[in-house]
């Protein structure tokens, strides 16, 4: 069951890069994501840009759910690299793990690459905002925003208190 007509979707997009945070490339991940979020009909209210920090990514994460973000899609630090600690930032600060998104997003990445494996995209609760971790490859983060969007709306209204058909 999708929210109520009525009910907007708010978003927040966080790109997780060094590199991109010091300028020394555009980040492509962050816009991808909003426009694909906009796609699925929810409202982008904040977006960020933080180096592979585990304080800077849940400072951001606060922020976003402050503002009032229901869902926050966070780009990068997925991987193996030292620097990728998304995952640990996350975890840290959050209420519950949602194991069902990882798994989907690794097993339907797994059919288009082998280095799917090397993944860590996860989704967790925070406060009562669904925060979900993707890859840093813009296109990848598309992908697996794409597996799992259609639970999205539901897990809103279940974190929102709202009454659902469960």
């Amino acid at each position: 069951m999708s929210p109520a007509p009525s009910t907007q979707i708010i978003a927040g997009v966080i790109t997780v890069s060094d590199r991109a945070s010091q300028g020394v490339y555009r980040d492509a991940g962050g816009p991808a994501l909003k426009s694909a979020a906009e796609g699925y009909g929810w409202k982008v209210l904040a977006e960020a840009l933080v180096p592979d920090n585990k304080q800077a990514i849940q400072r951001a994460v606060r922020e976003h759910v402050s503002r009032g973000c229901h869902v926050i899609l966070t780009t990068g630090g997925t991987g193996v690299a030292l620097r990728d600690v998304t995952p640990e930032a996350v975890r840290e600060i959050a209420v519950r793990e949602l194991p069902g998104f990882g798994e989907v997003m690794r097993a339907e990445s797994m059919k288009l690459t082998p280095n799917a494996i090397l993944s860590r995209s996860l989704a967790v609760v925070v406060d009562k905002a669904l925060v979900i971790c993707l890859p840093g490859k813009p296109s990848g983060a598309l992908e697996c925003l794409g597996f799992v969007a259609g639970a999205v709306p539901h897990c809103i209204e279940i974190l929102q208190e709202r009454p659902t058909s469960c």
